[in-house]
Protein backbone atom coordinates (compact mmCIF):
# COMPACT_ATOMS: atom_id res chain seq x y z
CA UNK A 1 0.00 0.00 0.00
CA UNK A 2 1.31 3.49 -0.73
CA UNK A 3 1.74 6.17 1.92
CA UNK A 4 -1.41 8.17 2.66
CA UNK A 5 -3.13 9.91 5.51
CA UNK A 6 -6.25 9.06 7.39
CA UNK A 7 -7.41 12.47 8.55
CA UNK A 8 -9.82 13.11 11.40
CA UNK A 9 -10.88 16.48 9.99
CA UNK A 10 -13.67 16.88 7.46
CA UNK A 11 -11.32 17.64 4.55
CA UNK A 12 -11.38 15.04 1.82
CA UNK A 13 -8.92 14.38 -0.97
CA UNK A 14 -7.46 11.38 -2.76
CA UNK A 15 -4.67 11.23 -0.16
CA UNK A 16 -6.86 11.57 2.93
CA UNK A 17 -9.72 9.72 4.52
CA UNK A 18 -12.11 11.61 6.75
CA UNK A 19 -12.86 10.32 10.20
CA UNK A 20 -16.47 9.77 9.10
CA UNK A 21 -15.32 7.62 6.17
CA UNK A 22 -12.92 5.70 8.40
CA UNK A 23 -15.71 5.07 10.90
CA UNK A 24 -18.04 3.96 8.12
CA UNK A 25 -15.41 1.53 6.91
CA UNK A 26 -14.91 0.19 10.42
CA UNK A 27 -18.65 -0.23 10.91
CA UNK A 28 -19.05 -1.96 7.55
CA UNK A 29 -16.21 -4.46 8.01
CA UNK A 30 -15.88 -6.24 11.36
CA UNK A 31 -12.38 -6.71 12.76
CA UNK A 32 -12.78 -10.48 12.68
CA UNK A 33 -11.06 -12.52 10.00
CA UNK A 34 -13.13 -12.88 6.84
CA UNK A 35 -12.45 -14.95 3.74
CA UNK A 36 -11.19 -11.68 2.20
CA UNK A 37 -7.54 -10.99 1.51
CA UNK A 38 -4.87 -9.76 3.90
CA UNK A 39 -5.07 -6.38 2.12
CA UNK A 40 -8.75 -6.07 3.09
CA UNK A 41 -7.89 -6.91 6.70
CA UNK A 42 -5.05 -4.36 6.61
CA UNK A 43 -7.41 -1.66 5.33
CA UNK A 44 -9.79 -2.43 8.18
CA UNK A 45 -6.97 -2.29 10.74
CA UNK A 46 -5.74 1.03 9.33
CA UNK A 47 -9.18 2.58 9.74
CA UNK A 48 -9.46 1.06 13.21
CA UNK A 49 -6.00 2.41 14.14
CA UNK A 50 -7.06 5.93 13.15
CA UNK A 51 -10.20 5.75 15.26
CA UNK A 52 -8.55 4.15 18.30
CA UNK A 53 -5.70 6.67 18.23
CA UNK A 54 -8.15 9.58 18.06
CA UNK A 55 -10.10 8.18 21.02
CA UNK A 56 -6.87 7.62 22.99
CA UNK A 57 -5.58 11.17 22.51
CA UNK A 58 -9.00 12.60 23.47
CA UNK A 59 -8.83 10.60 26.69
CA UNK A 60 -11.85 8.49 25.63
CA UNK A 61 -10.42 5.25 26.97
CA UNK A 62 -13.79 3.50 26.99
CA UNK A 63 -14.05 3.90 23.22
CA UNK A 64 -10.35 3.09 22.76
CA UNK A 65 -10.75 -0.16 24.72
CA UNK A 66 -13.72 -1.15 22.54
CA UNK A 67 -11.62 -0.69 19.40
CA UNK A 68 -8.41 -2.50 20.33
CA UNK A 69 -7.94 -6.22 20.90
CA UNK A 70 -4.69 -6.67 22.82
CA UNK A 71 -2.88 -10.03 22.71
CA UNK A 72 -2.06 -11.70 26.00
CA UNK A 73 1.66 -11.54 25.14
CA UNK A 74 1.49 -7.88 24.04
CA UNK A 75 4.71 -5.85 24.22
CA UNK A 76 4.89 -2.06 24.36
CA UNK A 77 7.93 0.09 23.72
CA UNK A 78 6.74 3.46 25.02
CA UNK A 79 7.73 6.82 23.52
CA UNK A 80 9.23 7.78 26.89
CA UNK A 81 11.88 5.08 26.59
CA UNK A 82 12.84 2.42 29.07
CA UNK A 83 12.35 -1.31 28.88
CA UNK A 84 9.49 -2.90 26.97
CA UNK A 85 6.40 -3.66 29.03
CA UNK A 86 4.58 -6.95 28.68
CA UNK A 87 0.83 -7.54 28.79
CA UNK A 88 -1.74 -4.82 29.33
CA UNK A 89 -4.11 -4.17 32.20
CA UNK A 90 -7.50 -3.00 30.91
CA UNK A 91 -9.16 -2.58 34.30
CA UNK A 92 -11.64 0.31 34.74
CA UNK A 93 -9.20 1.93 37.19
CA UNK A 94 -6.32 1.76 34.72
CA UNK A 95 -8.48 3.14 31.90
CA UNK A 96 -9.62 6.02 34.14
CA UNK A 97 -6.00 6.79 35.03
CA UNK A 98 -5.11 6.89 31.33
CA UNK A 99 -8.15 9.09 30.59
CA UNK A 100 -6.86 11.69 33.05
CA UNK A 101 -3.36 11.56 31.52
CA UNK A 102 -4.34 12.08 27.85
CA UNK A 103 -6.76 14.94 27.13
CA UNK A 104 -8.28 16.99 24.33
CA UNK A 105 -6.24 15.52 21.51
CA UNK A 106 -6.59 15.91 17.76
CA UNK A 107 -4.95 13.42 15.45
CA UNK A 108 -4.20 12.42 11.90
CA UNK A 109 -2.64 9.16 10.88
CA UNK A 110 -0.13 8.93 8.07
CA UNK A 111 0.41 5.40 6.80
CA UNK A 112 4.00 4.75 5.73
CA UNK A 113 3.69 1.05 4.94
CA UNK A 114 1.45 -1.92 5.78
CA UNK A 115 3.01 -5.28 4.91
CA UNK A 116 0.48 -8.07 5.39
CA UNK A 117 0.24 -11.84 5.29
CA UNK A 118 -2.65 -14.13 6.11
CA UNK A 119 -1.72 -14.21 9.83
CA UNK A 120 0.20 -10.97 10.47
CA UNK A 121 -0.17 -7.30 9.57
CA UNK A 122 2.35 -4.59 10.35
CA UNK A 123 1.28 -0.94 10.34
CA UNK A 124 4.13 1.56 10.02
CA UNK A 125 2.68 5.02 10.71
CA UNK A 126 3.23 8.57 11.77
CA UNK A 127 0.66 9.62 14.35
CA UNK A 128 0.46 13.39 14.01
CA UNK A 129 -1.27 14.73 17.07
CA UNK A 130 -1.70 17.59 19.49
CA UNK A 131 -2.93 17.00 23.01
CA UNK A 132 -2.58 17.74 26.68
CA UNK A 133 -0.49 14.90 28.11
CA UNK A 134 0.35 14.34 31.77
CA UNK A 135 -0.88 17.78 32.81
CA UNK A 136 1.35 19.62 30.34
CA UNK A 137 -0.21 22.31 28.13
CA UNK A 138 -1.37 21.27 24.66
CA UNK A 139 1.53 20.63 22.31
CA UNK A 140 2.63 18.47 19.40
CA UNK A 141 2.93 14.81 20.44
CA UNK A 142 3.55 13.29 17.01
CA UNK A 143 5.05 9.81 17.06
CA UNK A 144 6.66 7.30 14.71
CA UNK A 145 4.75 4.08 15.35
CA UNK A 146 4.96 0.44 14.37
CA UNK A 147 2.08 -1.84 15.34
CA UNK A 148 2.11 -5.59 14.75
CA UNK A 149 -1.24 -7.37 14.54
CA UNK A 150 -1.50 -11.14 14.69
CA UNK A 151 -4.50 -13.22 13.73
CA UNK A 152 -5.83 -15.25 16.64
CA UNK A 153 -8.75 -17.40 15.56
CA UNK A 154 -11.28 -14.94 14.12
CA UNK A 155 -9.74 -11.78 15.61
CA UNK A 156 -6.80 -9.53 14.80
CA UNK A 157 -4.96 -8.74 18.02
CA UNK A 158 -2.38 -6.04 18.69
CA UNK A 159 0.74 -8.01 19.62
CA UNK A 160 3.33 -5.21 19.63
CA UNK A 161 3.50 -1.42 19.57
CA UNK A 162 6.65 0.66 19.32
CA UNK A 163 6.34 4.45 19.44
CA UNK A 164 8.96 7.17 19.58
CA UNK A 165 8.85 10.97 19.30
CA UNK A 166 11.65 11.21 16.71
CA UNK A 167 9.37 12.44 13.92
CA UNK A 168 11.78 15.31 13.23
CA UNK A 169 15.44 14.63 12.50
CA UNK A 170 17.92 15.13 15.33
CA UNK A 171 21.67 15.65 15.26
CA UNK A 172 24.27 13.00 15.94
CA UNK A 173 25.06 14.76 19.22
CA UNK A 174 21.40 14.70 20.29
CA UNK A 175 21.18 11.00 19.40
CA UNK A 176 24.36 10.34 21.38
CA UNK A 177 22.90 12.16 24.40
CA UNK A 178 19.75 10.04 24.20
CA UNK A 179 21.78 6.85 23.80
CA UNK A 180 23.89 7.67 26.88
CA UNK A 181 20.77 8.39 28.93
CA UNK A 182 20.19 11.29 31.26
CA UNK A 183 22.70 11.94 34.01
CA UNK A 184 21.46 11.49 37.59
CA UNK A 185 20.78 15.24 38.04
CA UNK A 186 18.83 15.36 34.72
CA UNK A 187 16.44 12.49 35.50
CA UNK A 188 12.83 13.42 36.16
CA UNK A 189 11.51 12.82 39.65
CA UNK A 190 8.91 10.07 39.84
Amino acid sequence: MTSHEINESHEASSATMTRRAALSGVAAVPLGVQPASANDAAATLIARAAEKNAAFMRGDMQRWSELVRIAADFTLMQPFGGPASHGFEKSPERLEEMARYFRNGETTLELVQSPASEDMIVLVMIERQRAEVGGLPEQDWSLRVTEVYRRNGTQWQLAHRHADPLVRPITLEQAATLARGLSENERPMR
